[in-house]
Parts: structure tokens; sequence; C-alpha cells
């Protein structure tokens, strides 16, 4: 079923980019409502005491009343939009990460609002990963099985079991990368095995693919890297396989900080 045909698409479970909940807020203290301040604080130590990581937040208070704010976590976002005149408040809690506990958010929020009834409207799985990547499907609105959806790939890989995890990563426009020397090339592979806690087994194979760019292989104790670096592109790729785990974003995140990269492109991958 498409959009707008009254029912939602269930997914595959799997994995998903995000979590995104919505709480409506009913019977609340319309002066606690109205006070952009307040609502501020009791949004802030909720993310916090959610085990969320505060970035920072901004909070508008309307004339005559009413109150909009987010709270920018580094796991996504918290926002509300609050009606004192129908002691209401709707509230969005946003993660991409399992260790934010809507649970506890939701009972900090309430508290700080003296709401005594919410109802929680929705739990969506944002952004589903398929082999192929991002599902382009109507987002996955569940009750029970929403949680069977994974929201880090460590966690993926323990319920599934896998012996291993590959990624394959486009580190681009990268400005910090000498492309004319085999031995920058070196340095950087180098450099990279080791802030990701990865380590080389045997000698480094660094060759040149023709005349536009380097080709190379590593092999590690754990697996494999292996991939090529595009001069006129300024492209780094990169082709990892581990036997056990390695976080894929953390590695790309490592990559792409060590070459300068403008942005990163990844494709993980759990392996059976």
């Amino acid at each position: 079923m498409g959009p707008g045909s009254g029912k939602s698409v269930r997914a595959a479970e799997g994995f998903a980019l995000g979590r995104q909940e919505t709480i409506e807020f009913y019977d609340c203290d319309p002066a606690k409502l109205t006070d952009a301040a307040l609502m501020e604080k009791v949004f802030i130590d909720a993310a916090k005491q959610s085990g969320a990581t505060v970035i920072d937040s901004n909070f508008h208070q309307f004339v005559p009343q009413g109150v909009s704010g987010v709270v920018v976590i580094s796991e996504s976002h918290f926002a509300v939009h609050a009606w004192p005149e129908h002691e209401y408040a709707a509230v969005d809690l946003f993660t991409c990460g399992d260790g934010v506990d809507f649970d506890k958010a939701i009972a900090v929020i309430a508290q700080g609002i003296s709401s005594k009834h919410h109802v929680v409207s929705s739990l969506v799985n944002r952004g589903i990963v398929g082999n192929n990547g991002i599902e382009r499907m109507v987002p996955v609105v569940e009750q029970q099985n929403c949680r069977s959806f994974q929201l880090s790939w460590k966690s993926r890989c323990e319920e599934t079991n896998a012996q291993g995890i590959s990624c394959a990563m486009d580190i681009c426009s990268c400005k910090d990368l000498d492309f004319t020397s085999q031995s920058a090339v070196a340095q950087f592979i180098s450099k990279f095995l080791q802030e990701s806690g990865l380590t080389a087994s045997g000698e480094l194979t660094l060759a040149p693919a023709g005349e536009r760019w380097f080709s190379f292989v590593q092999l590690l104790d754990t697996g494999t890297l292996s991939g090529a670096a595009d001069p006129e592109k300024r492209t780094v790729y990169l082709d990892l396989f581990v036997k056990g785990f390695a976080d894929p974003r953390k590695v790309a995140e490592t990559a792409v900080t060590l070459l300068g990269g403008a942005y990163y492109r990844m494709q993980p991958q759990v392996r059976i």
C-alpha cells in the first residue's frame, strides 16, 4: 500500500537509522506551558536523564501564550509545542541510538509539566536500511514489533549472531591527502588502522591501478581492508571486513576526519 492508502507498510525486521515517538500530554499545568524557560529546563532534564547527550536548545515563548522548543541531542532531538489554553502539549522524541530511554524521558516530562494523562500516539522506525541502502517506503508505524528494529550496528550483529561486519565507504572531496604520493596513502592507511583500533597483519600491498589512481590491500588480524584512491575525484574508496565487530559509523568518521573529506557515504552489512 502506498501513502494515503490508510494502511502502514511493514518492513522486514532489521535495521533503522532512527526511532521516533510522539506523545500527547493532557491535563497539564497551563502556567508551566506558558513558561519557556521552565519548559526548556524540563526538556533538557528529560534528555539528560534518558541518557541522551545535550548539544543545544532553543525555546520560544509566543504572545499572548504558548511555547515551542527543541533540544538538540547528539542522538537527534526532543521537541515540543504547547497549547496552554487546552492544557495540552505535543511532544516528539527522536533518537538514532539505542542508548536513549524514551520511557524515562516521558516520565520526566510528565512530572515537569504536571500532566495528569499522556498517550503515546505513534512509534515509528525511520530510515529502514536494507541490503541495497535506504528502503523507499512509508515509515513503519508499529507497536510491539518496533523494538525488533536495531538502532546500532553492534546490537544488530549481536541479535543476528553475525560472524562479522563489512562496510563499503566513499570518502569524498578529500583535501588532506597527497594523491600523487604512495607514501602519503600508506601513511593514511596506517593512521586509519591505528585510530580505528584495527591491527595490520603483514605488509601493505599498494600499487597504481592504471594511470589515475592507487589500489591497496591490507590484511588485518581479524579481516581485510582494501580500496582505491582516485586523485581526479579526490575520493578514497574503502572496503572493510572485520570478523567480530567494528562500528562502521565510527570507522567512516575516522576516515573522513583524517582525510579532511567533505562527507562520506557508507553501506554496512552484517555477515552471517
